[in-house]
């Protein structure tokens, strides 16, 4: 548990900073939900600052804490922590800049407005800078071991899962193009070379996310990929926690494999949502084949679970029962290890 609870003044300042910032502007951003009417494709232009800031100050956090961990490559990985925070800094500041002024930042593809051909550029590359900084970020942290065995299964999926996350956004840019023109908040007509959306490249639809509820919409792969690895975290977290008091818990390696079985079921439910998107489905349509498809994730993230958790009882109870069986030295208390 100790391992999880490194102090903050540790942590990686750039990225920490960048956190900060994220957090503030996500208090900025629903101040203006409130008291500015102006919308974009049906949603408040303040939004998208707010998803943004949100997620960017999550994974910015985890990642300054993470950067705690590595003892190999440190100076490397502390140089990438600092490019990711600059670069997550330039993105969302962008996107913020346009939603200001009431108009698109990504696919935004109009010519005659400087400030947006001023901001594209640095929205489209600084996306691949993110990805490659968090690409080469993984590979350092994947090649030490950072802690115990169910911190480490924890950190290696939950980085595998959100890299996937960063890379489903590039491969729909340049997959799914359709080129059309939309209205912006000032009343401009602008042109738009791409959209989240598959069949629907607006995706008109959920409160909040937008997430499409007329197509598919690689936003819900991108956003439970890259948030696995917090979910993954805490679930780790509440395990070392939980050890304090269930006997059967306190074995690092039954911890380690219940970590496993919950990253076979993130991971089979990120696929499923992936898959989902891809053939032009909304995540709250889902049809039987969906449907069946994560019942079948469900059903064996369960049982792996069930059996984990039933044989590390089983053993605990017959480790307890060898212990009390054996004969101790006078005056030696029998140990007492209640199987809970």
């Amino acid at each position: 548990m100790t391992s999880l609870l490194t102090p903050v003044r540790g942590w990686h300042r750039p990225l920490v900073v960048c956190a900060a910032l994220m957090f503030a502007l996500v208090l900025v951003s629903g101040v203006g939900t409130l008291v500015d009417g102006r919308t974009l494709l049906d949603e408040s232009v303040w939004v998208k600052p707010l998803k943004f800031g949100l997620a960017f100050g999550l994974y910015a956090a985890t990642l300054a804490w993470l950067l705690t961990k590595p003892t190999r490559g440190r100076r490397l990985g502390r140089w990438l922590g600092t490019v990711f925070a600059v670069a997550a800094t330039v993105e969302v500041g962008a996107i913020t800049a346009q939603a200001a002024r009431g108009t698109f930042s990504h696919f935004n593809a109009d010519r005659t407005d400087p400030v947006t051909l001023a901001l594209v550029p640095l929205l489209t590359f600084g996306v691949m800078v993110i990805v490659i900084a968090q690409l080469v970020l993984a590979v350092v942290v994947l090649i030490q071991r950072t802690g115990g065995a169910a911190l480490n299964r924890a950190i290696r999926a939950g980085l595998a899962l959100a890299t996937f996350g960063m890379v489903v956004p590039v491969f729909w840019m340049v997959t799914e193009i359709h080129s059309r023109t939309v209205t912006d908040a000032n009343g401009h007509s602008v042109r738009m070379y791409q959209g989240h959306g598959i069949g629907d490249p607006d995706g008109h639809g959920m409160p909040l996310t937008n997430w499409s509820v007329t197509g598919g919409d690689f936003r819900v792969p991108h956003f439970f990929a890259l948030h696995g690895i917090q979910v993954l975290l805490l679930i780790t977290a509440v395990l070392a926690a939980l050890a304090a008091e269930r006997v059967w818990l306190r074995d690092e390696k039954v911890r380690a494999r219940l970590v496993g079985s919950a990253v076979l079921g993130y991971t089979g439910l990120v696929a499923v949502v992936t898959w989902q998107a891809w053939r032009g489905q909304s995540l709250i349509h889902p049809d039987a084949a969906t449907l069946l498809a994560l019942a079948a994730v469900l059903l064996l993230t369960a049982g792996t679970t069930a059996r984990v958790i039933v044989t590390a009882k089983r053993t605990t109870a017959e480790r307890t029962a060898a212990e009390r069986a054996t004969p101790q030295p006078a005056g030696c208390p029998v140990p007492a290890h209640p199987a809970r």
